[in-house]
């Protein structure tokens, strides 16, 4: 009775919280028909792998695409419904986080890639494992269920004809000790992202077993895409084509200058790190934005996580990718191709870094946060 009870409040409590959110989205804006700059809300959380969207707005980048922006400071926890209430208009964030919401019939689109994988299925360097198909009836490690790093080794399980669900067993750790539990012999793989999968390949603990980075069909596949909320694209296609040129451009910017935009992040409090320890983490993404390569892995997305169980069985999942992604008008592969960026004066990392230098100042600052601390895929 009392746990009817505590979950009464908390629902009641939710349904308060998300009614606040629509009021405050009452006052739905149009394309913009005045000759000003159109509004854009931009949601972010605060992480590392977030920087174009930090350096659009200081480079100027929505300006230029004739914008009014606002920044939407979200948390984990409601970070999808406020998307999805109006409460922020356009993000980028991880295509496999949203799949399934959409499936479910969040309106939301995805309208270009912003950077490449970086997941990865490990084994334990001296152990017997060397290929997927050897983890059937394994331990696998995994920072939550829920999490990217899960959903990437469940389609990676489920496409060499493994049942995630079945033929393995899940464990949960902090992602800093996944290591420390393939050492002690708690788990015999582990599933991870950046930075925590490069740490234990440089210590010489693991070998890869899966790469997003760098093992077909995944290593062109981005993680990571524009969104935006279909009830504002539906009433703003120009803003929204414009908050994505915005956007892509900002991620082409930071795949030429790392270290400035690390700089940025940090010096601009957008996130809590050093700009050494974030210097590190953005360099070793890839930003190199793309309409067919963030279209593509959508499809590839939605297929291998049916596959796995992850997606209804009755989903026509390419009816589904067709729905999640749009083409909007300006916003091409070949706008890309012909579009320049500056290269700053020390804007780049420098070539001798070491990542184990990252590993002595803190695990706990992840560089691609949103793969690793957020809580499980409702």
């Amino acid at each position: 009775m009392r746990m009817k009870a505590k979950a009464a409040v908390t629902d009641l409590v939710a349904k308060v919280a998300l009614g606040a959110l629509l009021l405050t989205g009452c006052n739905k804006s149009s394309e913009n028909t005045s000759g000003g700059p159109a509004k854009v809300r931009v949601g972010y959380i605060g992480l590392t792998c977030e920087a174009p969207i930090f350096t659009a707005v200081e480079k100027g980048f929505f300006k230029e695409e004739g914008l009014d922006v606002t920044l939407v400071k979200c948390e984990w926890a409601n970070y999808k419904d406020v998307l999805a209430l109006g409460g922020f208009d356009v993000t980028h964030h991880l295509v496999m986080y949203f799949l399934k919401p959409v499936e479910q019939g969040l309106d939301v689109r995805f309208t270009g890639g912003i950077h490449r994988g970086c997941l990865r299925v490990q084994a334990a360097a001296k152990g017997n494992i060397r290929s997927i198909k050897d983890l059937r009836g394994k331990r696998i490690g995994v920072p939550g269920m829920g999490t990217p790093p899960f959903i990437f080794a469940n389609r990676v399980l489920g496409a060499n004809g493994i049942d995630p669900s079945r033929e393995i067993t899940w464990l949960v750790f902090p992602a800093g000790e996944l290591g420390l539990a393939l050492d002690k012999g708690e788990v015999d793989a582990v599933a991870n992202s950046e930075p925590i999968g490069s740490l234990l390949l440089a210590d010489g603990k693991v070998r890869n077993i899966a790469d997003q980075a760098a093992d077909a069909p995944y290593k062109d596949e981005y993680c990571c895409a524009v969104l935006v909320n279909g009830k504002y694209l539906a009433r703003n296609p120009k803003a929204s084509a414009a908050a994505t040129r915005a956007l892509l451009k900002a991620a082409k910017w930071v795949e030429a200058n790392p270290a400035a935009a690390a700089r940025l992040s940090v010096e601009k409090k957008y996130l809590a790190s050093t700009v050494e320890q974030n210097t590190i983490a953005i360099s070793h993404l890839r930003y190199v934005p793309s309409i067919s390569g963030a279209e593509a892995a959508v499809r590839l997305a939605a297929t291998e996580m049916q596959r796995a169980g992850m997606l209804n069985p009755s989903t026509d999942v390419v009816g589904l990718a067709g729905r999640a992604f749009v083409h909007l008008d300006g916003v091409s592969d070949e706008w890309l191709e012909s579009l320049q960026v500056e290269k700053v004066v020390g804007g780049q990392a420098p070539p001798d870094w070491d990542i184990r230098r990252y590993a002595q100042n803190s695990l706990s600052d992840p560089f691609c946060s949103a793969c690793l601390i957020f809580p499980a895929a409702r």
